[in-house]
């Protein structure tokens, strides 16, 4: 058993929602549970990808190829710095 206070606004909105509904409010409430829950569940079969899409290439050095060329850029700023000494 679960007691649950609630504030005048949404006490309203689930006694309206009970009424047109035509059910308990109880009934409303473990609805609107399990549609939350449901929610979270299918939150977390999000992917990686999409959750930081918006993020990747955001401070983009505007150079494509780092990833492929990374050992050579690499030997040339090695060899640039001690080469100046």
């Amino acid at each position: 058993m679960l007691s649950v206070r609630l504030d005048s606004t949404l006490e309203s909105q689930l006694n309206q929602v009970s009424k047109v509904k035509n059910t308990t409010k109880t009934e409303v409430i473990k609805n609107a549970l399990n549609y939350y829950f449901d929610m979270i569940k299918d939150e977390s079969k999000v992917s990686p990808y999409s959750l930081g899409k918006n993020l990747f290439g955001k401070y983009s050095s505007s150079q494509e190829n780092l990833s492929t060329t990374y050992k050579q850029t690499l030997k040339e700023k090695l060899n640039a710095k001690h080469n100046h000494r």
